[in-house]
């Protein structure tokens, strides 16, 4: 499977789902599978159970949708998943999740033959401090032309992708004026999650510039929000 393919050709926004391997629901995947999800996440900041492989195969024996990693550190690798998202936390300033962390992983990701892909990941201020912040010891950024800069800087490094990021059961999803500004600054397919409960917050980050949708928690509590929040996309 080609991720260029899966992460670049798309016109219309796209409906991503972000599932924590501890709190993987059979019954989510197959209502994704007959929806307009357009391929699964898979991976946490702070993973409990050793079953990142295994949840990866239940959900390809239930649905043919991609199956991509979403690494909080270096031992989620799994050949069993289509690709890895490679996260980089460029909002934070601690080398452990700027390059410590991708070294140690380096020669198991190389001998899985997993594709990956450079993302540029951005913690955005939201109403508490994600677990994400917790783990990683970093701060999320709150000024915006910092968020920009940092964005733009991602890019020139050479990054294929950029992140935005609430935080997981965000109560306030990043605010639209941040995903415009940095859409309208880089070239880059732009990811937005955190905090998106609703068709109208789902709506509101494909108008202002979302390529791909991120929705994870919210799911974990009602996984019929997905019938309402999947009306957003063409």
């Amino acid at each position: 499977m080609k991720l260029d393919k899966l992460i670049t050709q798309t016109k219309n926004a796209k409906l991503v789902v972000l599932i924590d391997p501890d709190k993987f629901n059979p019954d989510l995947i197959k209502l994704c599978d007959k929806s307009k999800v357009s391929f699964f996440l898979v991976g946490g900041s702070e993973l409990k159970k050793n079953n990142l492989s295994q949840v990866i195969s239940s959900i390809k024996k239930i649905s043919k949708k991609p199956v991509i990693i979403f690494p909080g550190n270096e031992t989620q690798i799994s050949k069993n998943a289509d690709g890895m998202l490679l996260l980089n936390l460029i909002s934070g300033r601690n080398p452990d999740y700027l390059i410590g962390k991708h070294v140690k992983a380096a020669k198991t990701i190389v001998r899985s033959k997993i594709e990956t892909w450079p993302t540029g990941y951005i913690l955005i201020h939201g109403s508490k401090i994600s677990t994400t912040q917790r783990v990683t010891k970093t701060e999320a950024l709150k000024n915006l032309d910092e968020i920009v800069s940092t964005a733009i800087a991602g890019e020139l490094l050479g990054l294929k992708a950029i992140y935005l990021e609430a935080g997981s059961g965000a109560k306030k999803e990043v605010n639209t004026k941040i995903i415009k500004a940095v859409k309208k600054q880089i070239s880059l397919p732009l990811f937005v999650g955190g905090g998106i409960n609703s068709y109208t917050k789902a709506k509101k980050a494909i108008e202002a510039g979302a390529n791909f949708v991120v929705v994870g928690n919210a799911l974990e509590k009602n996984i019929y929000l997905l019938t309402e929040i999947e009306k957003a996309f063409k």
